[in-house]
């Protein structure tokens, strides 16, 4: 590993340091060995609060940057990137599982992708602008302590990093302790691109040690939190006290209505490989098919054809579709999920309970389909984040839209249908940040978060960097 030096240190002011004294060390396990492959340090309050004051102290220069400056550091920071993704991608690979294709080209390559959307957002970005007399002002806000989750590391880092250094802020990062290698490769690639000693900060730690400092602490003027709602929930009441800015990126149980005018083959196959991607740990995942109760029959074969061509397995093999989930813990809890579909009586189409033939060790989960799933079951209600999807019939649009919106979630919808108008009709009506025509390409430039319990404030490009910005007005004849 390239970047090996660094584990069990922080990047704090412009240096590796050792962790405080009372700083401990966990393991962090490949989980599709099941055997740990790097030890990280679990930072204290100590840690975090040096990270802080020297994110406080750096921010007074740094906000002052131009607009030139500041573009002109985000240009290195990605062409430093791209020049080490591989070694991202690895890190990736190594600590959550992601298969070796899908590290680079969607897990590193994502990050990639949000540094250069931010960089173009910038470039149009007007931070002062009139309206009237009135000169409108859009000022970093402060200090941002980021706090990032294992599922999509490097996605998370760039696209909260890169628009609050856009924005003119500086930032203290915690990502997940579970998936922190990919952390210290960003934290190095900030390095040799030259950022300003505390403008970017790293701090390893779990919620209860590092998160709740960040979440909290009267030093931190924005927190922006990606993770589980229960989490979050936390994050916001640790943050109340100091009326801080708070945005979320949380859960999600994303519906994914499939009309009677849409392909079917298409739609259903499509959409099963859409929901068991990166396997299935992707908080907007589809993992929700609604489909016309004529067409249920006919889906589940479809489905069950699709789920039983992936291949999962070794994430090293290019071959392999479908790495391990995370942890233990998640693979229980799935395991937990997949039983309870079976004891609620949904119809097993393909998958079920225990690990692939042939895979002895690591998190592996069989790709899952119930069909005749029913609103009330367990499988239709609970963020599984694996891959187990639920396959829903319905017997009228307004059925489907209501099955749709009938959850806690609201962070992605997915319609497919051959007539676009029909399906923004439908789109119009789903209670969702963001929702999907037709499996389209990702776009990075378009605002991503949700609505109820998925969270609040809106990230990518330029709307990610408005959590990031206050706004003045100075009014006055002019």
């Amino acid at each position: 590993m390239g970047f090996d030096h660094n584990i069990g240190r922080f990047y704090i002011n412009g240096e590796w340091v050792a962790p405080s004294q009372g700083a401990t060390a966990i393991d962090v396990i490949n989980p599709a060995t099941e055997r740990s492959v790097a030890k990280v340090a679990i930072g204290t309050r100590e840690d975090a609060e040096r990270a802080i004051s020297a994110a406080r102290a750096a921010f007074t220069e740094f906000s002052a940057s131009s607009k030139a400056e500041r573009l002109a550091l985000l240009r290195r920071i990605r062409d430093v990137y791209e020049a080490r993704i591989d070694d991202i991608a690895q890190a990736i690979t190594m600590e959550m599982g992601a298969p070796v294709k899908m590290a680079t080209s969607d897990q590193a390559g994502s990050g990639l992708g949000h540094i250069e959307a931010t960089i173009a957002a910038l470039e149009a970005y007007a931070f002062d602008y009139k309206r009237g007399s009135t000169l409108i002002m859009h000022e970093a806000i402060g200090v941002a302590g980021l706090i990032t989750p294992w599922n999509w590391p490097m996605n998370q880092i760039a696209c909260k990093v890169a628009p609050a250094i856009a924005a003119g802020c500086t930032v203290v990062l915690k990502p997940s302790e579970i998936a922190p290698l990919s952390g210290i490769v960003f934290a190095e690639i900030m390095h040799e691109a030259g950022v300003p000693a505390g403008v970017f900060n790293l701090v390893n730690g779990d919620g209860p040690g590092v998160g709740q400092v960040l979440s909290s602490h009267p030093e931190i003027d924005v927190v922006s939190f990606t993770g589980s709602t229960r989490a979050g929930i936390l994050v916001a009441k640790s943050a109340a006290d100091t009326v801080k800015r708070v945005a979320q990126e949380l859960g999600g149980k994303s519906p994914n209505i499939i009309l009677d005018d849409a392909d079917l083959e298409a739609a259903v196959g499509t959409g099963v490989e859409a929901c068991f991607g990166n396997s299935g740990q992707s908080c907007d995942a589809p993992t929700r098919m609604l489909v016309p109760r004529e067409n249920h029959a006919a889906a589940l074969e479809i489905a069950k054809r699709a789920a039983e061509a992936l291949v999962t397995g070794d994430p090293l093999d290019p071959a392999t579709d479908l790495g391990p989930v995370i942890s233990q813990v998640q693979y229980d809890k799935i395991q937990g999920l997949i039983a309870s579909g079976i004891q609620d009586g949904a119809t097993l189409v393909a998958g079920g309970r225990d690990r692939p033939e042939g895979l002895g060790q690591g998190y592996f989960v069989k790709p899952t389909v119930f069909g005749a799933v029913t609103p009330d079951m367990r499988i239709a209600r609970e963020e599984i984040f694996g891959p187990v999807l639920s396959i829903m019939p319905y017997d009228s649009e307004d059925e489907a839209v209501r099955i749709a919106n009938d959850t806690v979630y609201g962070l992605g919808a997915y319609v497919q249908s051959g007539n676009l108008e029909r399906a923004r009709n439908v789109a119009r009506q789903l209670q969702a940040g963001q929702v999907h025509i037709n499996y389209p390409d990702w776009d990075l430039t378009a605002p991503f978060g949700g609505y109820k319990q998925s969270g609040n404030g809106r990230e990518y490009a330029d709307w990610g960097m408005a959590d990031y910005l206050e706004t003045k007005a100075l009014i006055g004849h002019g």
